[in-house]
């Protein structure tokens, strides 16, 4: 074929490798052989964590060798060594979910750091904005039992959300009716006798039962059948519920009791120190002397705080301990800290006045349970603000029908029975009867029927798309009219809406680069904090007790020592390293999930960052700029024969390749056999497939060539000049020529048409505007190429590229200075994918490209592409604004508590004030994020017609 945008089956999946590397030191040796591996060809992703000392490295084998990879990373500098090779990690890695409560901005860099140093971690990522930490590891070396046991052991609380072999699915099951160990080990030997089971995990607490198991051999349904048929029926199976949203509404509500309980304590003390003091009345009764100057006003104060000091607040408290234990710090600790400092005081004050017949006691009990209250408004508002950054994901499960039909069939296809199950019961090979206005249950192919399908929600295509038998469907999807019988072929987390959520989640927990700058100062936070906090009070007690300031500074219900005090508390408590952590995770989480809703896909902070600073893009042609259904327009014989003799064999060599112009050909050579649905082609034998040239093959005993000239030209055919005009004809028309070679013979011309995509033209000048400059770099001769970039505004054009020259394009625009993105839908975009800065493919596409991007625009539009950098942007500057905010409160914050104004204007902080200020900060951090939520793309792409081309079948 005349392209590089074509290849025959049998291109692999990207593989993984680990590699033991020895001489790194910190995080920049780490970052300088990410950055060197990621710009090798066939290199789909690269982490290396410095800590354990660890590479991996995804890559392609038919691009890329093991041994290139470890050659390469001895020459940047260290030592390396493969100690886990691709074959091995496929079948043992596994990947857990962890949610774990609580979890501030400075805790997570402290439990990453504890999974990362456990022998068998491949890779560990903690998200404090949503609390979930994803680990993947080798369950040979290490369990999720002892991964949990190494985030409890920093203090935090972790609790299992999945954890499943990544070549196998995973059911949870819940079981009542079991009350022994014998009944736990029959039900478990029952499971673990059934074929296609792998393992079973079970809680005794939960009566939870964790089946991994091979989708295509055995189901849920046949888990719970054999376990309701042990034990003489007496046990009842069902799903084990959903936890993750539940556990989230619970820690809402429990903070909000808690901070409720809190009021009712610290109400009556703020109105016994601040208001009732006021009220004659009230006043004389609070001021009457119980024990020499302690008055009942201290008493009743001391009372009510206490419960809110050590049992409203006991989870500082224990916070603090397993933070301290592990030698970190974090917010819990200034909390503890603050409160008391200024609890223990008061009691102090309490006690002398107790025991003195002169001395004046001032107590700061409302302090400590104001903060206290404070705090737990503010993370009872923080919490909930989080809870709205993943609407998107909640919205996606939504998607999925609750119920589905399912139908017996007898041995010649008609139904014998229906009934209504659970959706999440499907199994592979079943059939399922999708009613008009229902939600499709499961990807699958229809095998009976006609309808129209709405798949707006997943592909963004906005007319109902026709479906017939043969036709696949989407899981999540709605049928508009007829009915239809779906045979299921991808379920549970097969799914193409399953992979889509798990997309997002993961986008949602990697982190941006930017977010480092964040990490970096959380680790030196708190214990600067802590210092500035107890100089501020040393400064202030020493100038007063030197009289270094006028009394009249005082006062006076204070003395020189609590005026320091209070200074030094509301330092402590007033400075927030929450607000500076929420800054990226809590945008890049919203900015996701309004991608997700817009059909962009947005693989993690990492692109998003990346692509908020594009500056070029490099376009491919066939299925990106173009439509990507090309069709046979003209057909030029240059030997006598049967034209239907020519098809037959020309379309038993391309029907083994799965290029758009390969199936063009196939599709006008079945017009000659118009009585055949699906017909049979003669057998071709030896097939080769050459990519970014075209195939050959023999057929009937005939040598086939069909190809580009360059293909004609290397297998020394020659090129007679009827042909070489009919080529320059098509190329000046915007048309591939492909030429046929029968027996080194030139046999024929067939001239393809592959239209350009709606508004293509539109977007390449609204990207012009965008100050983003655009390059075609296509496998198509030159003549088609340079008229396509004529006709959308391109000027720089690269023709007849191979894969690999893709690829070195994009490195070469990347080294003028350039940040690039390449957009691409091929197998032999995929090199050029992972090459760029940015990759983008079209969601009509390749699984291998997919993989390859960084991006996954699902409505296969071109508009997305323009979506996605504004996106970015917008993201980004909201980040800019986040940090801003954060630095800019701490900046400001931490020197008016401490007083800095004070001496000019008099102007002093309270540290429950502080301690209000610090709640808020974080809450409105993640509100400047939510504000995301409002996003519109950019107003010129409104007028563009681009919902998708309709192409009947």
């Amino acid at each position: 074929m005349a392209s590089t945008e074509r290849s025959g089956k049998g291109m692999p999946m990207p593989e993984k490798a680990v590699y033991s590397v020895i001489g790194m030191t910190c995080s920049a040796c780490s970052g300088q052989v990410e950055r060197v591996l990621r710009q090798l060809p066939g290199i789909h992703d690269a982490v290396v964590d410095a800590l354990t000392n660890r590479a991996l490295v995804t890559f392609y084998p038919a691009l890329i060798t093991e041994e290139t990879i470890r050659e390469t990373i001895e020459d940047v500098g260290y030592q390396a060594t493969l100690i886990q090779d691709h074959q091995t990690n496929a079948k043992s890695s596994q990947m857990c979910r962890i949610r774990i409560n609580g979890i501030c901005t400075s805790c997570s860099s402290a439990v990453e750091s504890a999974l990362q140093a456990l022998r068998g971690v491949l890779m560990a990522q903690v998200a404090s904005a949503d609390e979930e930490a994803q680990v993947h590891y080798d369950p040979k070396m290490v369990s999720y039992k002892e991964l949990l046991e190494a985030i409890e052991d920093t203090g935090s609380v972790a609790i299992l959300i999945t954890t499943g072999y990544n070549y196998m699915s995973q059911f949870q099951l819940k079981v009542d009716g079991v009350s022994t160990d014998h009944s736990m080990r029959l039900i478990e030997n029952s499971l673990r006798s059934l074929p296609g089971v792998q393992d079973i995990d079970i809680d005794p607490k939960l009566n939870k039962f964790s089946v991994s198991y091979k989708p295509d051999v055995t189901g849920p349904r046949n888990f719970i059948q054999v376990i309701e048929s042990t034990g003489s029926g007496r046990f009842k199976a069902m799903i084990f519920p959903e936890t993750g949203r539940e556990v989230h509404e619970t820690e809402i509500k429990r903070y909000y009791r808690s901070f409720l309980l809190s009021l009712v304590f610290t109400i009556p003390v703020f109105l016994t120190s601040m208001v009732f003091m006021y009220v004659p009345g009230i006043k004389s009764g609070l001021d009457r002397k119980v024990v020499n100057m302690l008055n009942v006003g201290e008493i009743l104060r001391w009372a009510l705080s206490t419960p809110v000091q050590f049992v409203i607040g006991r989870r500082f408290y224990s916070g603090s301990y397993r933070a301290l234990r592990h030698g970190s710090a974090n917010m819990d600790v200034l909390i503890a800290l603050g409160t008391n400092a200024a609890y223990f005081y008061s009691v102090y004050s309490v006690l002398r006045a107790a025991a003195s017949k002169d001395f004046m006691s001032t107590d700061f009990f409302e302090t400590s349970s104001m903060l206290i209250s404070f705090i737990l408004l503010g993370k009872y508002l923080e919490i909930s603000a989080k809870g709205k950054t993943s609407t998107a994901i909640a919205k996606l499960m939504d998607l999925a029908p609750e119920t589905a039909i399912l139908l017996t069939l007898d041995s010649e296809g008609n139904v014998t029975r229906d009934e209504e199950i659970d959706s999440r019961l499907i199994q592979k090979n079943d059939v399922i009867k999708v009613l008009p206005g229902a939600k499709v249950a499961s990807d699958g192919f229809v095998i009976w029927g006609q309808s129209h399908v709405n798949e707006s929600m997943i592909t963004g295509e906005a007319r109902p798309v026709a479906k017939r038998k043969g036709d696949t469907v989407i899981g999540g999807t709605v049928n508009e009219d007829g009915v239809l019988h779906v045979e299921a072929t991808q379920v549970g987390s097969e799914s193409a809406l399953s992979q889509i959520i798990q997309l997002v989640e993961s986008a949602q927990m990697a982190k941006a680069p930017v977010q480092k700058f964040a990490d970096r100062i959380s680790k030196y936070f708190v214990p600067l904090v802590i210092t500035l906090s107890f100089s501020t009070w040393l400064v202030w007690f020493l100038a007063g007790k030197f009289h270094r300031y006028p009394k009249s500074w005082i006062p006076s219900s204070m003395d020189s020592f609590e005026l320091a005090l209070q200074f030094g508390i509301s330092v402590m408590v007033i400075a927030c390293p929450c607000a500076l952590g929420l800054a990226t995770p809590t945008a890049v989480m919203v900015g996701t999930g309004v991608g997700a809703s817009q059909g962009v896909l947005i693989k993690g902070g990492q692109a998003l960052e990346s692509a908020h600073k594009v500056n070029c893009i490099v376009f491919d042609k066939t299925g990106t700029l173009t439509i990507g259904k090309p069709v046979v327009v003209n057909t030029r014989l240059l030997k006598n024969m049967v034209l239907q003799e020519f098809y037959e064999l020309v379309a038993a060599t391309e029907v083994n390749s799965e290029h758009p112009l390969a199936k063009a050909i196939v599709e006008s050579a079945k017009k000659f056999r118009e009585d055949e649905e699906n017909p049979t082609w003669p057998e071709a034998k030896n097939f080769v497939s050459i990519t970014g040239h075209g195939v050959k093959a023999i057929v009937r005993d005939k040598e086939i060539i069909v190809g580009n000239k360059s293909l004609m030209l290397d297998q020394n055919i020659t090129i007679p000049s009827e042909a070489e005009d009919m080529l320059a004809e098509t190329e000046s028309m915007a048309q591939t020529g492909i030429l046929i070679s029968i027996d080194g013979e030139l046999a024929g011309v067939v001239a393809i048409s592959d239209p350009l995509k709606p508004g293509a033209s539109e977007v390449i000048s609204i990207l012009k505007s965008m100050k983003v400059k655009s390059i075609i770099v296509t496998g198509d001769n030159w003549g088609t190429a340079n008229s396509i970039a004529k006709e959308v505004g391109i000027e720089n054009v690269i023709a007849e590229a191979k894969p690999e020259q893709k690829a070195e394009k994009v490195k070469d625009l990347q080294a003028s200075g350039n940040i690039v993105a390449m957009v691409g839908d091929g197998i032999n975009d995929s090199p050029a994918l992972v090459a760029a800065d940015v990759g983008m493919a079209i969601g009509a596409g390749t699984d291998i490209a997919i993989e390859a991007a960084d991006i996954v625009l699902m409505r296969s539009n071109l508009e997305d592409v323009i979506t996605a950098i504004d996106l970015s942007r917008k993201t980004f500057s909201r980040i800019r604004l986040n940090y801003i905010w954060a630095l800019g409160y701490n900046l400001l914050g931490i020197p008016i508590a401490a007083g800095v104004l004070f001496p000019s204007t008099g102007l002093r902080l309270p540290p429950w004030i502080a301690g209000a200020a610090m709640a808020a900060s974080s809450v409105s951090v993640v509100c400047c994020s939510l504000l995301l939520k409002n996003y519109r793309r950019p107003k010129e792409l409104d007028g563009l017609d681009m919902q998708g081309v309709e192409v009947v079948k």
